[in-house]
């Protein structure tokens, strides 16, 4: 099988116009190793291998599965697709005609995986199953049961041909098949696809987001080891113009699973190897989210994967995206129905406390009297009852009056008939959307659904800080509510002068706290107010100033925006090394000498302004002596920090570990492990830092003093002045490197200090969002928070601006 894998190798460098040195330069794996798979000696090549040379060849994914599977015999190609039916009427419904194959489930074979993939897919579903039973559980789906969301199929011109479908060969003409059906058969539904691409479309709140997290559900229980896991992706984010389906899903899957971003056997990271093997199968909810003139590009790009997914949009935005490009290749396209007076009667009163007294009628719940009004709708436009049964056909709205008035002691929903107070559909949906926030933080959600005592919070001030996050996720044009970009959008200028200015800060206060004083116990001088002041002055923008600009160098200028770490601190994990590991260590020793060195200069200078007004010194000679010592001082000291500094941060690389499967599955563990990593390895770098500079400079400046003979004071470095300035380099070092170079320290800079003094979220920033996700104003996709819905974010984003 490796002779067949060489040709096909062979075919596709040479397809790309590559040479083998050119290949193994883009693909970094060596031109000896190409040699000789494209020669057919040697031992089969591993899954890491193949992938890296695949993404370097830039093959479509049906070529990328060839590869795969002529490495190893095991391996099987997923089914080629038809030939393409007759052009005459794509888009147009065919009479049903009896096929030679009737349409089946269909289970692709996969290619066979090490041990460590397939154990990295079972824990991902494991993951997501418990996840998802916890979201379905928050937004109350089967509180009593779910609502009775169904659906029909959706216009011919949208969906594909039903040869193309039924994947059946040229020649015979697939019959229609039936996907009609409810909530609790959308697993079955989508198993009866043949080419297991399926569309749902709907309206704004129609239940297409609560639809993927029960068809995961289901997909999940009647998964059998080695079969692909569901996994939603929200495509809003996705620009297919600048990202590769497979490189953003693959991106997804290391931010919220951080372990999949460890090495798979070969090199390819676990996540990697999950999509390119096809133990992913991609649920991709929202393709009406994806930012304006996205659509085209998205369409064209799935069309050119030939992959199992299950595709969500409004029912606009993808009929204009069609019209446009073309239907989504092979996919069966469904369309939700709204819900009707009935489905209402059957669940609104039973999520109400019954009344106390039952009246002539036999009513036994508030919402009995809206019940009959809307089954009593005669249609007239503008009636109580018209105006409200077109707000309650979509799940969306049915939740919010529940919530607003079943949840609610002292609230009517009769008066949602009243025309004078609400003249329009859209008055009652505006209605709704006020009145939701304020509800949930009401007195009488004091207790979750376990009794436990909720944080107290005051409604307008929430209603104000749910707002502005709403304003800046869509000023930002997204929906994920990821904790490390909640800065309110600062630019790259602004956010280098508040990290300098903080790292100065922090300095300042640590030098008047802690270096002066032991400074002057160890060495038994008498302390000058005056002089301990001008020294935090001066030592603050000596590490502020320098850390400002490697972070413009190192994190503005490359996008301007920290991603959570998804490595660990270990001192004996080396099993498992990141690509392109040399390349980290020699850029980080090289920002550390350039660090090093600017500081070194900068405390030289500072240290004989700080002599010259010191009491405790006096100096003999002329100014030119005075010169040529703070000279001599500023190229000991930018020696002794720049090797320090560099060797401390290329140490930091070292000390990273991938993280491990069971680390951070939502966006609160996240913040932890990243809070938890970040503190171990600024622990340790302080340390080592202090240590290299307390004992390594000694050697150093006794060479100086070898060289440049007597100065016009004694550069002392014993115990007594390099103790405290190791342990104070060390520890500014240490917490500078949080604040600057990792994402929980940007958490901190910009979202846990600076936006609660500008009066945008509360101090307690984490709690706000925890309990706004568990009562339901939030929910969690992956590793971010999202609002419950789109339109609840609209709305809580205009009344935001509205009043600011």
């Amino acid at each position: 099988m490796a002779n067949r894998f060489g040709v096909l190798l062979r075919d596709a460098r040479r397809r790309a116009g590559m040479t083998q040195d050119e290949l193994a330069a883009r693909s970094g794996v060596g031109v000896r190793t190409i040699r000789r798979l494209e020669t057919g000696s040697g031992t089969d090549p591993r899954i890491g291998t193949v992938t890296l040379l695949a993404d370097a060849l830039d093959v479509g994914q049906e070529e990328r599965h060839g590869l795969l599977a002529a490495a190893d015999g095991r391996h099987q190609q997923p089914p080629e697709p038809p030939a393409p039916s007759p052009p005459s009427s794509r888009g147009a419904e065919p009479a049903p005609v009896a096929t030679d194959a009737p349409a089946a489930p269909v289970r692709v074979a996969l290619p066979a995986v090490p041990v460590e993939v397939s154990e990295a897919a079972d824990h991902l579903a494991l993951v997501i199953g418990a996840r998802l039973r916890r979201e379905e559980e928050l937004r109350r789906v089967h509180d009593p049961f779910p609502l009775p969301v169904r659906w029909q199929h959706a216009p011919a011109r949208l969906a594909d041909h039903w040869d193309n479908i039924c994947r059946v060969p040229a020649g015979v003409t697939a019959g229609t098949l039936d996907l009609s059906g409810e909530v609790g058969d959308i697993a079955s539904t989508y198993r009866r696809v043949p080419s297991g691409r399926l569309v749902v479309l709907g309206r704004a709140g129609s239940g297409k987001t609560v639809l993927t997290l029960r068809f995961v559900l289901d997909t999940l229980a009647a998964r059998a080891p080695g079969d692909a896991v569901p996994v939603i992706f929200n495509i809003g984010s996705w620009d297919p113009t600048t990202t590769p389906l497979r490189t953003w899903l693959v991106e997804m899957l290391q931010r919220d699973q951080p372990g999949l971003a460890a090495a798979a056997p070969g090199g390819a990271t676990l996540a990697a190897v999950l999509v390119d093997t096809g133990r992913v199968l991609p649920v991709l909810d929202g393709f009406d989210e994806l930012a304006e003139g996205l659509h085209r590009p998205a369409l064209e790009t799935l069309n050119s994967l030939p992959m199992p997914l299950l595709l969500t949009s409004r029912f606009d935005e993808y009929e204009r995206a069609v019209t446009v490009v073309d239907v989504l290749t092979s996919a069966a396209v469904v369309e939700l129905t709204d819900l009707t007076p009935d489905d209402l009667g059957g669940y609104l009163p039973r999520t109400a406390r019954r009344v106390t007294s039952v009246d002539d009628n036999g009513t036994a719940t508030a919402w009995d009297t809206v019940i009959s009004a809307l089954r009593d709708n005669d249609g007239a436009q503008g009636s109580p009852s018209a105006n409200l049964a077109a707000v309650l056909t979509t799940p969306l709205m049915v939740g919010l009056a529940r919530t607003v008035y079943s949840d609610s002691r002292d609230r009517d929903p009769t008066e949602l008939l009243d025309t004078a107070r609400f003249p329009t559909p859209h008055a009652i949906e505006a209605h709704l959307l006020d009145s939701f926030v304020p509800t949930v933080y009401s007195a009488q959600s004091a207790f979750d659904r376990n009794g436990t005592t909720r944080q107290n919070w005051d409604a307008d001030r929430v209603q104000h800080w749910l707002g502005f996050l709403a304003d800046d996720l869509d000023r930002r044009g997204t929906g994920d509510l990821e904790w490390w970009r909640m800065d309110g959008r600062l630019r790259g200028s602004s956010r280098v002068l508040l990290m300098t200015a903080f790292v100065t800060v922090i300095t300042a206060l640590l030098d008047w706290l802690i270096f002066a004083p032991v400074t002057a116990i160890l060495t038994q001088r008498e302390m000058y107010w005056h002089v301990v002041l001008l020294d935090g002055l001066a030592v603050g923008p000596i590490i502020g100033i320098p850390f400002g600009l490697l972070y413009l160098l190192m994190v503005v200028r490359k996008g301007g925006m920290l991603e959570p770490t998804r490595v660990r601190v270990r001192l004996r994990d080396r099993s498992s090394r990141q690509p392109g590991f040399r390349r980290k260590i020699a850029a980080r020793f090289a920002a550390g000498v350039l660090g090093g060195a600017i500081a070194g200069v900068g405390y030289a200078i500072a240290g004989t302004i700080l002599r010259v007004v010191s009491p405790n010194w006096a100096f003999t000679g002329d100014a030119g002596a005075i010169v040529w010592g703070t000279v001599v001082d500023a190229v000991g000291y930018a020696i002794i920090f720049a090797l320090a500094c560099g060797l401390v941060l290329a140490l930091a690389s070292v000390l990273e570990a991938p993280a491990n499967l069971t680390t951070a599955t939502s966006p609160a563990d996240l913040l932890a492990a990243n809070r938890t990593t970040a503190l171990r390895l600024a622990g340790v770098l302080a340390l080592a830092l202090a240590f290299a500079i307390t004992f390594g400079g000694s050697l150093l400046v006794s060479a100086v003093h070898a060289f440049a003979g007597p100065l016009p004071w004694e550069l002392a470095w014993d115990l007594g002045v390099t103790l405290p300035l190791g342990l104070m380099g060390g520890l500014c070092a240490g917490l500078a490197y949080i604040v600057v170079f990792t994402a929980w320290g940007q958490w901190l800079a910009f979202t846990r200090f600076r936006l609660p003094l500008i009066d945008k979220l509360p101090w307690a920033v984490a709690a706000l969002l925890d309990d706004a996700y568990r009562r339901g104003v939030l929910r969690q996709s992956g590793a971010v928070y999202q609002f419950r819905h789109a339109r609840l974010q609209e709305h809580l984003a205009k009344a935001y601006r509205a009043n600011n």
